[in-house]
């Protein structure tokens, strides 16, 4: 198993959250029109439960990274990510809900394929709020120092204050 799991598992729900609205929209469409049969719509459910399940997975495995991580990003930017986490989360398990009761025959069925339709663009908007907060956790405080074993800082992330780190920045935005 990858150490930390996180990193390894935070993509699932992300790809499937892109995926989402491209196998939603469409399925429900050629369902509505009478094209392809409504049994069709649990290819999509099995892929929104796999969508709530991986959420859930990578929000545990986040929660499980956080104490390490608040040794040199701060809690402020921490719960930012958490929350935009939870969201997703919330949102992934209410389009599964849906598209579970997407199965149903009739008037219900065809409301909760169109519900969780809508539900997934929303879904895949709150999957890039996530990923950008974590990115930005990664890539801009530098949360993946404390698992970097070298002491170069060009493997370990930028330390330096956040003030310090854009002077410099901007000084070698100026000479290119």
């Amino acid at each position: 198993m990858p150490d930390p799991l996180h990193p390894a598992v935070v993509h699932f729900p992300l790809a499937l959250a892109v995926l989402a609205p491209f196998l939603a929209i469409p399925l429900a469409v050629l369902i509505l029109r009478g094209t392809v049969p409504a049994r069709a719509w649990l290819a999509a459910s099995l892929v929104f439960v796999l969508l709530a399940g991986s959420a859930w997975a990578a929000v545990e495995t986040g929660e499980d990274q956080e104490e390490a991580v608040e040794e040199v990003v701060s809690g402020r930017v921490i719960h930012e990510h958490e929350e935009a986490a939870e969201a997703l989360l919330v949102g992934a398990g209410i389009l599964a809900a849906l598209s579970l009761l997407g199965l149903a025959s009739g008037r219900l069925g065809g409301v909760a394929r169109a519900g969780a339709a809508l539900a997934s663009v929303a879904v895949l908007v709150l999957a890039v709020r996530t990923g950008g907060s974590g990115g930005e956790l990664v890539y801009e405080h530098g949360a993946a120092a404390v698992y970097v074993t070298g002491t170069d800082a060009s493997v370990t992330g930028d330390r330096r204050p956040e003030r310090e780190s854009r002077e410099h920045d901007d000084d070698r935005d100026e000479r290119r």
